[in-house]
C-alpha cells in the first residue's frame, strides 16, 4: 500500500507553502505502510519559533484553499514543535534544535521518501538526500 494521490497532492501544497515562508530541510515520508492512521509524514524545520509559527500559518492558509480540512493542532502554544493533522498528511514543523534534538528522520528512514517540487526540496541537506523515491 502506498499513499493515495489526495495524500500526495496535499503533500506537495503543505511542502511549497512551507518553502514560500523559508522552512528549512523540508522532506515527507510515505508513512502508510507503517501506520494505519496516516498516509504522509511531512517535516520542516524554522529557524525560531516566530518562523515556526508564519510558516504553519501560511501551511494552513494554503491547505484550507485546497479544501483540506484540519482535524488536530498540537504544539501551538509553545512554537517549537506544531503538528498539524490533515488525516492523510501529518505536517510536523519544529523548531531548528527541536528538530535536531528528536530526529524523525531516523525513525522513518526506512519509509520511503516521497518527491517534492523543487522549489520545496532544494533546501534538505540531510542524509539521503538522493531524491529517490516516487
Amino acid at each position: 500500500m502506498t499513499a493515495i494521490p489526495r495524500a500526495i497532492e496535499l503533500t506537495e501544497i503543505a511542502a511549497l507553502a512551507a518553502a514560500d515562508k523559508l522552512a528549512q530541510d523540508i522532506v515527507a515520508y510515505d508513512v502508510s505502510e507503517q501506520l494505519a492512521i496516516t498516509d504522509v509524514f511531512l517535516l520542516c524545520s524554522g529557524a525560531n519559533d516566530r518562523q515556526v509559527r508564519a510558516i504553519i500559518d501560511e501551511v494552513e492558509l494554503r491547505m484550507r484553499q485546497a479544501g483540506a480540512s484540519l482535524v488536530r493542532r498540537e504544539g501551538e502554544r509553545e512554537g517549537r514543535w506544531v503538528l498539524l493533522d490533515y488525516l492523510d498528511v501529518v505536517v510536523h514543523v519544529q523548531n531548528k534544535e527541536e528538530r535536531l534534538y528528536y530526529a524523525l528522520e531516523r525513525l522513518w528512514k526506512d519509509c520511503p521518501r516521497i518527491r517534492l517540487p523543487e522549489a520545496a526540496a532544494a533546501g534538505w541537506s540531510g542524509p539521503g538526500n538522493s531524491g529517490e523515491s516516487r
